[in-house]
Order: structure tokens, then C-alpha cells, then sequence
């Protein structure tokens, strides 16, 4: 049977599809895919496989390596001297707790279908192609960004440890606008190695990571000894300028979740993690040891070190850029020096991590179809997705030349935020529904009233005056979303159980996840939205002219086997998948 015409085959082929927009859209948007599907004949889309490798102890080395790194080294120093003050530890905590609940999603969803898809194959099976697609170019538009930005906090870092001012590893370009304009070569070249290194083999790449994490670990309890060896207890609740806000809460409590939602960056990296399931061994036991490991040990090594950082200086007077390095400057010269040759190495292992995950996204996004399946293949030779690794390292690469730090920041935490809202939403939705026998209005209704009620709650605390009547209705919000929660548990059964590995305490976890999400959202500046709400217009526009067309041709190619609302062979996905191993 002859295949039908493409979509992009002639100038005129491309006008017809789009006069077809509006009916492609309906069919393809909400159109599933299966577990069993994701996990077999979508997979072989890459040609080669990826070698089956890592273990557990691999997983908590990348997922550490992953963090520690991006979070201490890049964003503390800011988060604490703007928003939190000392009371940044509590930031880390609250953030940490969030991530957790975040890590839990991920992990039943990892071990069920171990794909390197991460949340954007988890989307694809619940919610749809569209919102699995939004999801995924915001994950990859996420891992861009924190890339770039910690390949910039490596300039600053080296800086510091070799004596040589920032300023003059960059250049200024007069005819760029700015926070555009100081042109960084060095986070270029950093960049442009680890893409190197990571289209090499991932074994290798985790056995480099292993040992720069090990190296790391050391000297974040040199930093920690130090910090608490040298510091002050005074400067928990002292400024040194007498005119700054005092006390441990200097900004208040607004000021620590405005800190936690900046900090919630320093977590990306287990959501790197989650993106080798498909390269893990025993994805059964290494898989939930790995994510959820990795994010408990991080939060305490972060909250260690953010109290080591606020006893050696007060919070007034800590370097935006560089804290921990100078806070050690002009008193232990060789401790500042130490510092920045151990976080230059820390930041790099973070980088590496996260341009692994970043990669395995784009690969699995172009098993899918809306993107080129170019970026799909995995090299015969390394079983690296190659492609993907290439042009996102080349893309990085050039994000990192020219912008300035602190945009990358804002706008990378609240596209992190938002992609763990949806999958904690996507989480609940899977338990109670199954696609095809399940009507999942009264889960939708569900989720969208706890949407709305968080909502409601985050909207009371940033703008609702101070007061008896503030503190009612925040106490309503928490209450109304209790009752919410408690009612749908005891109203609407689950049709599904996971098999190997679950959330615990279903819905109530995931719930709570949704809310301190979207109450973390509402923590950012409203510049973070509108340069999100561009980003997630240009992926829609991206949808609408090429990918729902691209999906809508491999659809009718027999490339895609899911149909509109089905489920294929649901039942027995896990059973009948060879990486399904205890």
C-alpha cells in the first residue's frame, strides 16, 4: 500500500496541512501512547539501544553530581543576600522537601516505564502529545538555561580560585543590550568539552562523575568544617550594615519562599537522573534508591553548607557570584583558593549530569515525531544519543557566550517548577484512570480544584493585607484543599496499582506536591512569566506549524500506533518489557 503524501513534501503539500490545522490538532493533541509502546517499538525508533550500565550507586554519584554543584556554587549567594537572608537554609529545606515530593512521582513513573523520555514520556501516556510536548520543550528550554548559566558560574569560580578578576576572562559588546553583553568564551569551551565527553560513552561519563563527586563531597565537609570552624553565630541574626533588615527572617517569610523558589534550580539534577532509566541495569531497585537517594543527600549537604556560608559573613555582605570563595578572601587566602578550584570541579560534574539528561529528552521527543527524527538516533558505535548531544551542546554553548547569569536563574526555576506541577499531576491521574474504561472527569475536577485552591492560597499571601482576615483566609485555602483531598480519597477508588513501586500515601503526596509548587510559582518576579509565557508561546506556535503535522504523517505512515483515546495492551506493559528486571 503506497504511503500517503507528506506534509512537507512540496510548498503546496505544507499549505494544505495547514489548512488542516484546526482537525490535526483535535485528533493528534489528546492522542496516548502506552507504556507497552513507549517501551518497545518507540524505543527501536533510535536504531541502536542504549547499553543497559548503571546501577544504583551510579545513579545517587550522577544525581549528587547533578546538584550539588549547580545549587551551592550558583545560586546561594544570590537567593541569600536578595530574598532569604540567613534563613536561607530554611529555603534549601523547604525546597529540598518539594523536590522530594517531586523525586516520588518521578520514580513510579521511572520504574514502571525505564525510557529516557523522563516527564516528557510520562505526559505522553496521560495527558496527551500537546501537553507532553509543551512539557518537553520546557524541559529542554530548562536544561539549556541551567547549563548555560552554570557554565558562566564556572568563570566566576576559576576566577576566584587563581586570583584573576572575572571581568577580564569577558568582554564587553557595546552593541548588545544589556544583561547580553559580556561575551564569556570560557563557559564556551567548557561547555563544547563536556559535549565531547558525553557523546563518548555513558559508562565513561559516569565513572568521571564518580570520581569528581567523590572528590566534591570531600571538600564540601572541608567547606562545612571550615564554615562552622571560622564563622560567627552572630552573623545568623546580625547584618553588618545596621540600616539592613536584622534578625534570622530578615525579609520575613515571603523573603525565604521567594528564596526557595530561586534555589529549587539546585534540584534539577534528579530529573537528569530519571532520564537514565533506560540505561540502568535493574531499573526495579536501582531506579527508586537512586532518585530518591540522591535528593535527601543533596538537601542536607545544601542546608550545611547555606548555614557554613551565613556563620562566615553576614548576610549583607555575601558575593552574589562567587559567596563561599569570598568569603574565605582577604583572611584565609588558601581556603578561598581551595574553594574555587573544588567548586570549578563541582560545578563541572553538575554540567556534565545535566547535559546527559538534557540530551536523552531531545532523543526521546524525537522518537515521538514532533520533533525531527534526526535527533532520535542513538550512535551504533558509543549507544549515545549523538545527534541530540551534538546540536543541544553547540545550543547551549552559544546561550552561555552572551547572557547574563541572574536571567537564566529566573527563568530557569520557574520552568523547573512548572514541570513538576504537571507531573505530580500526572502522577494522580494515572492511578484513577485507565484510558478507554475509566471517565476521568471527577479526576480532572479533582486536580483542577486543588489547582485553583493553591491558587487561591498563593494569590492570599503575596497580595492580601496583613492582618486576621489574611491569616482566615489562608487558613481557608489549607483547609479547603484538605477537605478536597480528603473527600476524593475516600469517593473515587484507584483503578490502577503500581506493581514494583508507588507513591506512598496516595493522593495526599502527590497533592501536596501540586500545592508547594504552584504556591513556589507564585514566589517569582513577573518578568520569570512573561519570558515563560514567550517560550511556551513559541512552543505552541512550533506545534501548531510543524510537530502536529510531522505526528500526524507518521500516524498515517504506521510509524504511531496510538489512535485518539486508546490504550494499547495496557495490562500487560511491565510483564511482557525485558528491562522490567528485579
Amino acid at each position: 500500500m503506497e504511503s500517503p503524501p507528506s506534509s512537507f513534501s512540496t510548498f503546496r503539500s505544507y499549505l494544505r496541512a495547514l489548512a488542516q490545522t484546526p482537525s490535526r490538532f483535535a485528533h493528534r493533541a489528546p492522542s496516548v501512547s502506552s507504556s507497552y509502546e513507549e517501551l518497545s517499538w518507540v524505543k527501536s525508533r533510535s536504531g541502536s539501544n542504549m547499553h543497559n550500565s548503571l546501577r544504583w550507586y551510579d545513579l545517587i554519584g550522577l544525581g549528587i553530581g547533578g546538584m550539588v554543584g549547580a545549587g551551592v556554587f550558583v545560586t546561594t549567594g544570590r537567593a541569600s543576600r536578595l530574598y532569604a537572608g540567613p534563613a536561607i537554609l530554611i529555603s534549601y529545606a523547604i525546597a529540598g522537601l518539594c523536590a522530594l515530593l517531586s523525586a516520588f512521582c518521578y520514580t513510579e513513573f521511572a520504574v514502571h516505564m525505564p525510557v529516557a523520555g523522563g516527564a516528557f514520556s510520562y505526559l505522553r501516556i496521560t495527558f496527551g502529545e500537546f501537553a507532553a510536548f509543551l512539557t518537553g520543550a520546557n524541559l529542554i528550554m530548562e536544561y539549556v538555561m541551567s547549563n548555560a548559566a552554570v557554565a558562566r558560574g564556572f568563570t566566576s569560580y576559576l576566577s576566584a580560585a587563581i586570583g584573576i578578576p572575572t571581568a577580564k576572562w569577558r568582554f564587553t559588546a557595546a552593541a548588545l543590550p544589556k544583561g547580553f553583553n559580556e561575551i564569556d568564551l570560557l563557559a564556551v569551551a567548557v561547555v563544547l568539552t563536556v559535549t565531547l565527553i558525553i557523546c563518548y560513552s555513558t559508562r565513561e561519563s559516569s565513572i568521571l562523575n564518580m570520581i569528581l563527586t567523590t572528590l566534591h563531597i570531600l571538600f564540601i565537609i572541608f567547606v562545612v568544617l571550615m564554615g562552622f570552624w571560622k564563622g560567627d553565630w552572630n552573623n545568623f541574626t546580625r547584618p553588618m550594615n545596621p540600616n539592613s533588615p536584622s534578625g534570622f527572617f530578615p525579609y520575613g517569610p515571603s523573603g525565604v519562599f521567594n528564596g526557595a523558589a530561586m534555589v529549587y534550580f539546585s534540584y534539577i539534577g534528579y530529573d537528569a537522573v530519571s532520564t537514565m532509566a533506560e540505561e540502568v541495569r535493574y531499573p526495579i531497585k536501582d531506579i527508586p534508591i537512586g532518585v530518591t537517594g540522591s535528593v535527601v543527600i543533596v538537601t542536607i549537604l545544601y542546608c550545611l553548607m547555606a548555614a557554613s556560608m551565613s556563620m562566615l559573613l553576614p548576610y549583607d555582605r555575601i558575593d552574589v557570584e562567587a559567596p563561599f570563595a569570598a568569603a574565605f578572601s582577604g583572611r584565609l587566602e588558601w581556603v578561598s583558593k581551595v574553594i574555587g578550584v573544588g567548586a570549578s570541579f563541582g560545578i563541572l560534574t553538575s554540567l556534565l549530569v545535566a547535559m546527559l539528561g538534557q540530551a536523552r529528552y531531545m532523543c526521546v521527543i524525537g522518537r515521538s515525531s514532533v520533533v525531527p527524527t534526526w535527533f532520535a538516533r542513538v550512535h551504533s558505535k558509543t549507544s549515545t544519543p549523538l545527534n541530540a548531544s551534538a546540536f543541544l551542546g553547540i545550543f547551549t554553548a552559544a546561550i552561555a557566550l552572551f547572557t547574563d547569569l541572574n536571567i537564566l536563574l529566573n527563568l530557569m526555576s520557574i520552568g523547573t517548577l512548572f514541570v513538576y506541577y504537571m507531573v505530580a499531576n500526572a502522577v494522580i491521574y494515572r492511578r484513577y484512570v485507565v484510558i478507554g474504561t475509566t471517565k476521568p472527569w471527577s479526576i480532572l475536577s479533582f486536580l483542577c480544584l486543588l489547582t485553583l485552591t493553591s491558587l487561591l492560597f498563593t494569590l492570599s499571601w503575596h497580595f492580601a493585607p496583613s492582618g486576621s482576615s489574611k491569616s482566615f483566609l489562608l487558613g481557608l485555602c489549607i483547609g479547603l484543599a484538605t477537605a478536597i483531598t480528603l473527600i476524593f480519597r475516600h469517593t473515587v477508588p484507584q483503578v490502577r496499582k503500581p506493581e514494583f513501586w508507588g507513591v506512598p500515601f496516595m493522593p495526599w503526596l502527590p497533592s501536596i506536591s501540586i500545592f508547594m509548587n504552584i504556591f513556589l510559582l507564585g514566589s517569582l518576579d513577573g518578568q520569570s512569566y512573561v519570558r515563560f509565557g514567550f517560550f511556551s508561546g513559541l512552543a505552541v506556535l512550533v506545534y501548531v506549524l510543524y510537530s502536529v503535522h510531522a505526528s500526524f504523517d507518521a500516524e498515517a505512515e504506521g510509524l504511531l500506533g496510538v489512535k485518539n483515546g486508546e490504550m494499547i495492551r495496557e495490562s500487560s506493559e511491565s510483564e511482557e518489557d525485558p528491562n522490567h528486571k528485579v
